[in-house]
């Protein structure tokens, strides 16, 4: 592989930086149009004049006396009117209606359609800020969208190589295994792990499966090689490309304890797991606005677009912020749920905790227990949001325990964190499950009450492969 030629000229790289310009062209061109207003513009309050002139004031008797010959005391007037509306609302003030009473003949009706022209104009305005709100929440994705792009160019184009050495001696080592090899590229990722992505079918009536393609990638490379999980088990005779790639240092295992408010069978809060590429692993938990069947849907709403846009690529931040983007765009009301994202490096044991309204989470190194903080806001309030991360390296045997609210606000206000980080490190045993469950049940033993919120647990243990790749359904 020390042979290996970087491509710095992939036509693929440049298409998709070409993707990304005109993305950000296009963001930029839905910023640049029209904005959000906070008063009517000349133009919007003399239609309200006409408006109310040819409504009120055609059939008076003084009409064209007070909009012709008076026309700039009756202006002054109209403008008197709309700031007591806007000011204090139909009603007016006293000083005001007295005076359009002296001035006009028919100041009922002159109110009324003054008072009917404001409410259309600033109905208007409110679904024109609307549009406007959503355009900039569409821009903004857009953006982000792009800097993925080219951030995702700028990457394959460091990590792909060519070596037709390797790639003869690839093909031929597997055309003995009856492994047909239609083709072969080698990337290099930011971890400074190999990637092998084969289009390969089995020949003839041979049966090969996905293990004993890579065992054979692993002795022509002289690595240890692991197949992208949610392949397939065994290679058909048509082509299909598989991802080898090196075994990851860490393995984990994870447990959840979890009750719903009042012993009720339904949650407002949400999990997901996601193994990603390049040996990352995400494990998010979210708690809906509430509890029962909205929480729920709001929370499962969430953990899906999150892990739709992680599989796919985007930045942790990033995916979170365009998911806040989505909630709050177009909605009457505010639905929020929180975030709680911790990322894992299964090759260097790093972990990034994101959070978005979320509680505490927990860092348990044997009998030490660190808790992790954040005063950030939830998403689905606000149109940008601040998302607080922190890094820390885990070793082997240690626990990040991620908890809701509801777990929390179950102990004593003033001691629960204290009360939660002893209640962690007073436990024995490497059973993630066990350890969610015991701290679930300490914290309802606490309370001695049916649960006043959703509570939610959950426990991820990371451990040290030890050249042996570890697999099974407890193991991600």
């Amino acid at each position: 592989m020390k042979n290996g030629q970087a491509l710095h000229t992939s036509p693929y790289v440049t298409q998709i930086e070409k993707y990304a310009d005109s993305i950000k062209q296009l963001s930029r061109t839905f910023l640049h149009l029209e904005e959000k207003k906070s008063a009517f513009s000349n133009e919007e309050i003399e239609d309200m004049f006409d408006r109310t002139k040819e409504r009120a004031c055609k059939s008076c008797e003084k009409c064209s006396w007070c909009w012709e010959e008076d026309f700039v005391h009756t202006y002054q007037m109209g403008y008197e009117v709309l700031s007591a509306i806007d000011h204090y609302g139909s009603e007016l003030n006293t000083e005001t209606k007295r005076k359009l009473q002296q001035r006009c003949l028919r100041w009922e009706a002159f109110l009324q359609e003054m008072l009917s022209a404001f409410h259309d104009a600033r109905q208007n305005m409110m679904w024109n800020n609307r549009i406007v709100l959503g355009r900039e929440g569409c821009a903004v994705q857009m953006d982000t969208f792009a800097d993925m792009l080219r951030s995702t160019a700028k990457e394959l184009e460091k990590s792909l190589f060519s070596d037709e050495r390797l790639e003869k001696k690839l093909a031929s080592h597997l055309k003995k295994r009856g492994i047909r090899v239609l083709y072969s590229s080698f990337f290099l990722n930011r971890e400074g792990k190999y990637e092998v992505h084969l289009t390969a079918r089995a020949v003839k009536n041979t049966c090969v499966t996905i293990k004993a393609l890579v065992k054979a990638v692993s002795e022509v490379m002289g690595r240890q090689f692991i197949a992208e999980s949610d392949q397939a088990f065994m290679l058909g005779k048509e082509y299909q490309t598989i991802v080898c790639m090196e075994g990851p240092v860490f393995y984990t295992l994870y447990g959840v304890a979890r009750i719903g408010k009042d012993c009720n069978k339904i949650s407002g809060d949400n999990f997901m797991m996601r193994e990603l590429g390049g040996g990352k692993l995400a494990v998010a938990l979210s708690d809906g606005m509430g509890s029962g069947e909205k929480a729920c849907r709001e929370s499962t709403l969430v953990m899906e677009l999150l892990e739709e846009l992680l599989e796919a690529g985007f930045p942790a931040k990033a995916a979170i912020q365009m998911i806040n983007t989505t909630l709050v765009m177009g909605r009457e009301e505010i639905h929020f749920s929180t975030v709680d994202l911790s990322m894992f490096d299964l090759y260097t044991g790093e972990c990034r905790l994101i959070k978005a309204g979320a509680s505490s989470t927990f860092i348990k190194k044997g009998n030490k227990v660190e808790r992790i903080s954040s005063s950030s806001l939830p998403i689905g309030v606000m149109h940008s949001i601040e998302i607080e991360s922190v890094q820390r390296t885990l070793e082997d045997g240690d626990f990040v325990v991620m908890i809701t609210d509801g777990v929390l606000d179950a102990l004593p206000v003033g001691e629960q964190d204290l009360l939660m980080e002893t209640i962690i490190g007073g436990t024995t045993g490497g059973n993630p499950k066990e350890l969610a469950h015991h701290i679930l049940e300490q914290v309802l033993n606490w309370t001695g009450e049916e649960p006043m919120d959703d509570m939610t647990v959950l426990a991820v243990g990371i451990w040290n492969c030890q050249d042996t790749c570890i697999l099974g359904t407890d193991s991600v």
